[in-house]
C-alpha cells in the first residue's frame, strides 16, 4: 500500500511556514524591559474591574487572580492591566 506523501508534504510546508514566520517575528521584536514602578502598581490593583472618566481622559483597571490545582501541582495565574485613553483637541 503506497504511503500518501502529498497530504503529509502539504501539512509539513504549511506548519513549517507558520513556525518560520513566528520565529522571524520573535527575532525582530525588541526585548522588553521591566519597570519596577509599573510592577508595583500592578501588584497594588484590587481584583475586579474599575473604570473612571474625567473630562480629558478615561482610565480602566482589571485584575484576575486564580489558583488552579492539577493533581499535586498548583498554578497561580495573576493577570493585571492598566489602561488609559487620552483625547485632546488641538
Amino acid at each position: 500500500m503506497p504511503l500518501p506523501l502529498v497530504p503529509i508534504a502539504i501539512a509539513a510546508v504549511t506548519y513549517g511556514s507558520v513556525v518560520y514566520t513566528a520565529y522571524r517575528t520573535v527575532k525582530k521584536v525588541a526585548p522588553g524591559r521591566r519597570c519596577q514602578k509599573a510592577e508595583d502598581g500592578l501588584d497594588r490593583l484590587d481584583e475586579g474591574m474599575t473604570y473612571r472618566r474625567e473630562p480629558e481622559q478615561a482610565n480602566a483597571t482589571a485584575r484576575l487572580k486564580r489558583t488552579f490545582t492539577f493533581g499535586e501541582t498548583s498554578y497561580e495565574i495573576d493577570a493585571a492591566a492598566l489602561g488609559r485613553l487620552k483625547v485632546r483637541k488641538l
